[in-house]
């Protein structure tokens, strides 16, 4: 360990084991999988913290040899057991391109996509390129390059071929091969109904096929065949947000499939129910219409929907009414 220790402080990085870690030195040969917590620390005296994965909800993993955007993890992730605590204090030159990758990370976090906002580019002429990553601190530390602290408690090491891979770490056959299976898993899970892993699946599915698609002309017919395989998971994804009552992403999703297809029956079906949830009356109305002039054989399912709807006006009416006459019987 210490000669480990000497080996990365001659390359510009510090380390400082807080607890010591279980067994030995995993060998991490290339397709091992390091699942770790982070916090990444500015280096001045007041430590303040950029990011912390534990504050998303989930760890940060990590594939040996996938060339990763900030080489420096897989250099520091290396000389560490399962269970170990330690800080990294990394010179500018490791750390040079972490606003960008912190921005991926907080995308993946709020359900975004991670490449939003990327061009086909390196990394160094993205930062040239583009005058604001949306984050004022990340913003701040493009412009001005500083050291950086890295505390990492390593919660996992896996040998390649014993996890099951994620869709950021394949190579684009591998993602094209297992878009159909995650699409599977995703409806068992929701079958099951485990809906929120079942939107998770779809998701890794939708990533994979617009991780691809960028690499495409848009309005090729390569580009058009990858769309019309996101559509289907992109509205099995809304059903599940419309159970989670996560309404407002289900008017984003469903407007930007009707912007490109005009004639989709479930586009308009799910956004007229996520339009009713958030009281857009006249919206949901138009787009229940919209749908029995593409499908008048789905009559009965628009009626229910209307019905209830209606039903809810009503009652939301008579609350109003008594609530206006508590106060006017003050």
């Amino acid at each position: 360990m210490a000669d480990l220790i000497a080996r990365l402080r001659e390359d510009g990085i510090q380390k400082r084991v807080i607890q010591e870690g279980r067994g030995e030195l995993p060998d991490f040969q290339d397709g091992t999988k390091a699942t770790f917590h982070f916090r990444t620390l500015h280096s001045d005296n007041e430590g303040s913290i950029l990011d912390d994965s534990r504050t998303r909800g989930k760890p940060m993993e990590l594939i040996i040899g996938k060339k990763f955007k900030l080489p420096v993890w897989e250099t520091i992730v290396c000389t560490m057991r399962e269970g170990e605590i330690s800080q990294f204090l990394c010179d500018v030159k490791h750390v040079v391109l972490y606003p960008l990758v912190a921005k991926s990370l907080r995308n993946i976090a709020e359900g975004k996509d991670p490449l939003e906002g990327q061009r086909h580019c390196c990394g160094i002429a993205q930062m040239h390129e583009h005058n604001s990553l949306g984050h004022a601190d990340l913003d701040a530390l493009q412009q001005n390059p500083q050291p950086l602290i890295f505390h990492i408690e390593m919660l996992k090491v896996e040998s390649p071929g014993t996890y099951q891979q994620d869709p950021w770490a394949m190579t684009d056959e591998e993602k094209a091969k297992a878009v159909p299976l995650i699409h599977q898993e995703g409806n068992r899970l929701y079958r099951e109904g485990q809906v929120k892993e079942a939107a998770a699946k779809y998701y890794d599915a939708i990533a994979c096929l617009k991780n691809l698609q960028m690499k495409e002309q848009p309005g090729s017919p390569d580009w058009i065949q990858l769309d019309l395989q996101i559509t289907p998971l992109l509205l099995n994804y809304c059903q599940c947000k419309l159970m989670a009552q996560e309404y407002y992403e289900v008017l984003d999703h469903c407007s930007s499939i009707l912007n490109k297809y005009e004639d989709n029956v479930k586009a308009y079906f799910k956004r007229g129910k996520a339009h009713a949830a958030v009281w857009n009356v006249q919206e949901a109305q138009a787009d229940f219409a919209k749908v029995l002039e593409l499908d008048p054989t789905l009559a009965p399912v628009v009626s229910r929907e209307l019905r209830a709807l209606e039903t809810r006006i009503r009652q939301k009416d008579e609350e109003d009414k008594a609530r206006f006459r508590g106060i006017f019987s003050h």
